[in-house]
């Protein structure tokens, strides 16, 4: 059974971050994602859908650190539903991306340009992955690494 979730979209607004007594950090924000397409009289329709996404632990330092309103990000992750009782009683849903795959796909700032996994080896902190290849010597041309996420 797979329960696998891949998004390419905006952040909505400025994560939440929240640390536990654990130690724990959890970082929580809203994501859009958009599909264009035309319409039965030929314009062109844009069709935005809403995202709850939680990160937890190195990935949540990472979010805290370099990810704002407006970033674009490619996400991996599955799907977890949640319920509970609202102070009046009633019983409510929500659904939520919960990300252990983030990679940034901003060329601004001071962020990098790598992508990071919520599994670390044994528990190690989240590492950005390896260049694709290493750096030539001398004056020869670099290949050009094929930054695609799949």
């Amino acid at each position: 059974m797979v329960n696998k979730v891949i998004l390419i979209g905006r952040v909505g607004k400025d994560p939440e971050v929240r640390s536990f007594d654990t130690g724990v950090k959890k970082a929580s924000f809203t994501f859009a994602t958009s599909e264009y397409f035309k319409g039965r009289d030929g314009n062109r329709s844009e069709q935005t859908e809403w995202h709850n996404v939680v990160v937890w632990r190195n990935l949540a330092d990472i979010v805290e650190r370099y990810v704002r309103k407006g970033s674009m990000l490619y996400l991996e992750g599955r799907i977890r539903y949640r319920s509970w009782e609202d102070p009046s009683g009633a019983k409510r849903y929500t659904t939520d991306i919960e990300c252990d795959v983030l990679r940034l796909l901003d060329k601004k700032g001071d962020a990098p340009d790598n992508a990071y996994s919520g599994y670390g080896n044994a528990g190690q902190s989240a590492q950005p992955q390896a260049p694709a290849a290493s750096q030539p010597a001398g004056n020869d041309i670099p290949e050009p690494v094929d930054d695609l996420p799949f």
